[in-house]
């Protein structure tokens, strides 16, 4: 009985098993997607967030180019993601860009009708995993009028914030941030974090050079990351403790998702 006992004790002793590490899964489009070295200086900002994380913190990029809440549900992808989701996961949902594309209307979604239906059901179905759903307002594009930046993203941006009032999620205004972030430097210096190259900057991947006011570069990507990760810091969110926002003040230039 003394020896039993003392097992018993010796057990209950015992330190718990280790915790999984922190997890961030990133759910959105191009502007955050990964990217090969052959689309370089093309980046996501999912690619550099890592350098805004304490060095446990694994990040599941899963977004895709060209996707709307609406084709990333048509083609499988949230069930993907669901299924590689696990108990304490910290999710960043960021759609907006293509669910307003009005060309290819396979994506588009009326963002008073299904954009925020997919949304709810984003946060629903994260939340039934155990993980903890973060809704992201989309990164901002480059669009100058008068040396004013001006809002593209209107009617989604307000949906996700909506939708995020509504259900009590965590939310990330990338929109507003990346917005005000372009006013602070400028019509020309913030256009350098865009795709915008003409063939005199010999940029290999453009020969012809680019006018692409939508997808940000490396540079780009990086600022990106630092706002989403500076608001992720103050969200009180399990993982916010984990977060060390890189500085939104410069961003290097290594030519590879590496981290200064």
């Amino acid at each position: 009985m003394i020896l039993a006992a003392l097992a018993a004790a010796a057990i209950s002793l015992a330190p718990p098993p280790p915790a999984p590490h922190p997890r961030i899964v990133i759910a959105s489009d191009s502007t955050a997607a990964p990217y090969g070295p052959e689309r370089y200086p093309q980046m996501g900002w999912g690619m550099v967030l890592k350098c805004s994380l304490a060095p446990n913190v694994e990040v599941l990029n899963l977004a895709r180019g060209g996707r709307s809440t609406r084709t990333y549900l048509e083609e499988g992808l949230w069930s993907v993601l669901l299924a590689k989701l696990g108990p304490g996961d910290t999710v960043l949902i960021q759609f907006g860009h293509n669910d307003a594309d009005t060309v290819k209307i396979e994506r588009f979604t009326d963002p008073n009708g299904d954009f925020a239906v997919n949304l709810r059901r984003f946060v629903g179905d994260v939340r039934t995993a155990g993980a903890t759903p973060v809704l992201v307002t989309p990164l901002a594009r480059w669009n100058f009028v008068e040396g004013q930046v001006r809002d593209t993203h209107g009617s989604y941006a307000a949906t996700i914030r909506r939708v995020a009032a509504e259900t009590g999620a965590p939310l990330i205004d990338l929109d507003a941030d990346s917005m005000a972030a372009l006013q602070a430097r400028g019509p020309l210096a913030s256009r350098g974090l865009y795709l915008f190259y003409t063939p005199q900057d010999h940029v290999a991947r453009y020969p012809d050079g680019i006018s692409d006011s939508t997808h940000p570069n490396e540079r780009g990507a990086r600022l990106a990351a630092a706002l989403v990760a500076t608001r992720l810091k103050v969200l009180g969110l399990p993982i916010s403790w984990r977060v060390r926002p890189a500085s939104v003040a410069g961003q290097a230039r290594l030519g590879a998702p590496d981290c200064p």
